[in-house]
C-alpha cells in the first residue's frame, strides 16, 4: 500500500535539503518504496566525533531528516499543513569509522495529527548502527 500523498521524485526530495544541515552533512535520499524511504550519509570529517567514530548526533540528524521528510510526503496538502518534530530518541548500537551509513524510515502510525516513524541505520556491511523513533506533529500552517 502506497502511503505517499505527495509524489515527489528523489531529485525533488533531495533539493528540499539544499543549503541546509542536510546538504552540509551529505545526506542523500536514494530510494522511495511504497511505504519506506532510504537515505545515506557519509562517515567523514563532517559526521565523526573526536575519536573519529560516527557521532551519535549525526545519526540523530539523519533520523530526524528522514522522519520529517517522510511526514511531509504523507500529508494531504503541503500548502496547508506542515510536519514538526516533537520527540526523537535513538539507541546507538554499533560504531562506524568510515564509509556510508544507510537509513530506512517506515511508519509505525500515520494519524491525522501525529505520525510516528521508525528509522533503522546500518553500516555498509548491513550491521545495524542505530535504532531511532520520531514523533511528528502535523499542524495547520494558518495556526503557526
Amino acid at each position: 500500500m502506497n502511503i505517499w500523498k505527495q509524489e515527489l521524485s528523489l531529485k525533488a526530495i533531495n533539493n528540499m535539503g539544499d543549503k541546509t544541515l542536510v546538504s552540509h552533512l551529505g545526506i542523500q535520499f536514494i530510494e522511495k518504496g511504497e511505504n519506506y524511504l532510504k537515505a545515506t550519509m557519509p562517515v567523514d570529517d563532517r559526521t565523526v566525533q573526536p575519536m573519529r567514530l560516527l557521532h551519535g548526533g549525526a545519526s540523530v540528524v539523519l533520523a530526524e531528516t528522514m522522519g520529517s521528510v517522510a511526514s511531509v510526503l504523507s500529508i494531504e496538502n503541503m500548502q496547508q499543513q506542515m510536519a514538526v518534530g516533537v520527540e526523537i530518541n535513538a539507541n546507538h548500537l554499533r560504531s562506524v569509522k568510515k564509509g556510508l551509513v544507510t537509513g530506512t524510515v517506515s511508519p509505525i502510525k500515520l494519524g491525522r495529527n501525529m505520525h510516528v516513524w521508525r528509522i533503522v541505520i546500518e553500516r555498509e556491511d548491513g550491521k545495524q548502527v542505530c535504532e531511532s523513533r520520531i514523533t511528528i506533529a502535523i499542524i495547520d500552517i494558518q495556526k503557526t
